[in-house]
């Protein structure tokens, strides 16, 4: 497949105003963070725990109406409740930013701004992440996530790195509007995307109806339960050993600008892959997606028997190679054997196991560590981590689950209402 056929994906009208508005939509995400962090810390004379109490204002609600959020995007327009979402996460970010500013901002205020957020990202995290097949034909699924992909990779890469210049040239809260401003362009460019009406159904179910069916595929689709519970201890591994006890053990080895490196090799491993993923079809998508997830687990047993920077840089090269099959085999499975109509929820009911697993690392690992040790924690995570892939493998379902749509060259466009 030459390159000009892997950007196939971009001569669909729907998927390249998509994608425009998504990317400026990551790259105000990407320098959000950073700018945040700057302005609480700034308001708080750099109290580390009021940073904790915005970020888990945001956090909070989002988790807790996920499975809402996903009862909206399947009921209504997807790219409208993206766009709805925007123009709120616009005024929300524009709030903090004209707060702080001015000087007038309190904790209290970016705390409420934050859980406000939250909420809105809750609503229109199902929809980004089940609306790609209404954007493409069924055979350029794989290479428009990977132009996904690659264009999150870079902007994660460049995005703090410019945010850090703007807070440091002209202030946080400069810095955040510039975000708020992203979120209000995406919210334009979304408006050239028109999907098709869908058909009305002949009685519409109450909310709670909804959440109940959604329950109901969950339950029912082995392949899709198995891979969230296994995610559940899979990402309290994660979030616990490698980026709670990670830095901490690797300033006594490796040193910070080590752990930096690090890091980087990662990032770079998954860009290389997503560049991969675009030009050779990925079969098998959770099969070969929990063996490559599977590899984060040797970055996290060298740390803690043998952190040689040289031989931790390889195996999180390795390690982010992998994780960018997994997620492109997940997406690849979800958008292609889920339902339209069920999509949203079950990517909620999916990030709900994920969220909810995250909190859990980052609050068990340290007395972990404290008990038994640096080493035998992050040795036993490391194993306990491939263990667990391996073990989601043992499910047939999991296992052979197919493409039902075999990668092809797009030269017609699938029709745009």
């Amino acid at each position: 497949m030459t390159w000009a056929e892997s950007l196939a994906p971009l001569r669909e009208r729907n998927f390249r105003y998509y994608y425009a508005s998504r990317v400026v939509n990551m790259m105000g995400n990407a320098m959000a963070s950073v700018a945040l962090a700057f302005a609480v810390l700034k308001i708080t004379d750099d109290d580390p725990a009021a940073l904790g109490f915005v970020l888990a204002a945001h956090s909070i609600p989002m988790a807790l109406l996920l499975l809402w959020g996903g009862v909206i995007a399947d009921r209504f327009p997807r790219n409208v409740v993206i766009q709805v979402s925007n123009i709120a996460s616009a005024i929300t970010q524009g709030l903090i930013a004209a707060l702080v500013i001015t000087g007038i901002a309190e904790l209290w205020m970016l705390v409420v701004l934050s859980v406000v957020h939250g909420i809105v990202s809750a609503v229109s995290f199902p929809a980004m992440a089940s609306i790609m097949p209404q954007l493409v034909p069924r055979g350029e699924l794989q290479r428009s996530n990977a132009l996904m992909s690659l264009a999150r990779s870079a902007l994660t890469i460049l995005g703090p790195t410019l945010s850090a210049l703007l807070v440091v040239g002209v202030g946080p809260g400069w810095a955040l509007a510039v975000d708020a401003s992203t979120w209000l362009v995406s919210a334009v460019l979304l408006g050239f995307v028109v999907l098709p009406e869908r058909a009305p159904k002949e009685q519409e179910a109450g909310t709670i109806a909804e959440l109940r069916e959604g329950w109901t595929y969950f339950r029912r689709t082995t392949w899709l339960w198995v891979v969230v519970l296994g995610f559940g201890v899979l990402n309290a591994i994660h979030m616990g050993a490698w980026f709670t006890l990670g830095p901490a053990r690797a300033k006594d080895t490796i040193g910070e600008q080590g752990w930096g490196l690090v890091l980087s090799a990662e990032a770079i491993g998954l860009l290389a892959m997503t560049l991969v993923m675009l030009r050779v079809p990925l079969q098998r998508p959770l099969l070969y997606g929990m063996l490559g997830i599977s590899l984060l687990g040797v970055p996290i047993l060298i740390l803690g028997a043998h952190p040689h920077l040289a031989i931790l840089m390889i195996a999180t090269f390795v390690a982010g190679a992998g994780t960018e099959v997994f997620s492109m085999g997940w997406n690849l499975a979800m958008q292609e054997h889920v339902p339209d109509e069920m999509l949203s929820r079950a990517y909620s009911y999916d990030a709900l196991g994920s969220f909810v697993a995250i909190p859990v690392g980052q609050i068990a690992f340290g007395p972990l560590a404290v008990a038994f040790g640096f080493t035998d924690v992050l040795v036993v995570s490391g194993i306990v981590y491939i263990v667990v892939c391996l073990l989601v493998l043992l499910s047939s379902s999991v296992r052979r689950l197919p493409r039902l749509v075999t990668a092809e060259v797009s030269t017609t466009s699938a029709p745009t209402p």
